[in-house]
């Protein structure tokens, strides 16, 4: 294989547990392309910048309550003496209470020339590093995990699968859920007939329009049947493009 000659997308990850990474991330699409360079992982253990023997990394929350928070000192000293301040594309902090990834999220950051992520654990990371440092906040869902790593494999991989050269395919991408506003359309292969369940008769009959206008009523019912959401977002989009249109013509 020719070398790969640009500069590879730089993905750094400041965690108490780097050696996660690259985990799931090293097989399959992301790791072949971790492999040949198109993308670059860089771990940074948080613990390293603890500033007493005990190397401790979280304190008793002011005001009380439960568990443990992650001081600001330390995280900022990762920061700052990992030279990632302001450097290869945003600084993303992985949180519940962040602006949850979607599908426009994920592009926008592909087009950045790296990212760097912040994974919390404990209670969360003092607000006061926040505000200094003011991270894009991300969610992956209305759910609390560990810690941060896990969803920044989910962010990381969403991102990295994005590259150019990590899909073999272009048309793929663009045909898969979210891409136009709707959920995928469903897929079918051999064997023909399975269990008494045959696939359907337009996906056979080699008219590619008439698949075309099949796969996208299937996208579309699926998607006012499972998500109301992105359908009313898809319903409000196309009126509006037909106004522009309109006010066009």
């Amino acid at each position: 294989m020719e070398p790969n000659n640009q500069v590879p997308f730089l993905v750094r990850v400041l965690s108490l547990f780097p050696e996660m990474f690259p985990g799931p991330l090293g097989y399959s699409l992301a790791g072949k392309a971790l492999n040949d360079g198109v993308w670059a992982l860089e771990t940074v253990d948080i613990r390293a910048f603890a500033r007493d023997k005990h190397r401790s990394v979280d304190d008793t929350p002011f005001g009380g309550g439960p568990g443990m928070v992650m001081r600001a000192d330390v995280i900022d000293a990762a920061i700052r003496a990992s030279g990632l301040a302001g450097e290869g594309g945003p600084l993303i902090y992985l949180t519940p209470r962040g602006r949850v990834l979607d599908q426009a999220l994920a592009r926008r950051l592909a087009g950045e020339g790296g990212m760097t992520i912040l994974c919390g654990r404990f209670e969360g990371v003092d607000e006061r590093v926040l505000e200094c440092h003011a991270p894009l906040e991300v969610s992956i869902g209305d759910v609390v995990l560990s810690g941060g790593e896990p969803a920044a494999m989910v962010l990381i991989d969403a991102v990295v699968r994005l590259l150019p050269g990590v899909m073999g395919c272009r048309e793929s991408l663009e045909e898969e859920s979210f891409e136009r506003g709707l959920l995928e359309y469903p897929h079918y292969t051999r064997p023909r007939d399975w269990m008494g369940r045959a696939v359907p008769e337009v996906l056979l009959s080699g008219h590619h329009e008439q698949v075309a206008v099949w796969r996208q009523a299937q996208a579309e019912a699926v998607t006012r049947e499972r998500r109301q959401d992105l359908w009313a977002r898809y319903i409000a989009a196309g009126m509006k493009q037909k106004v522009s249109d309109d006010e066009h013509h």
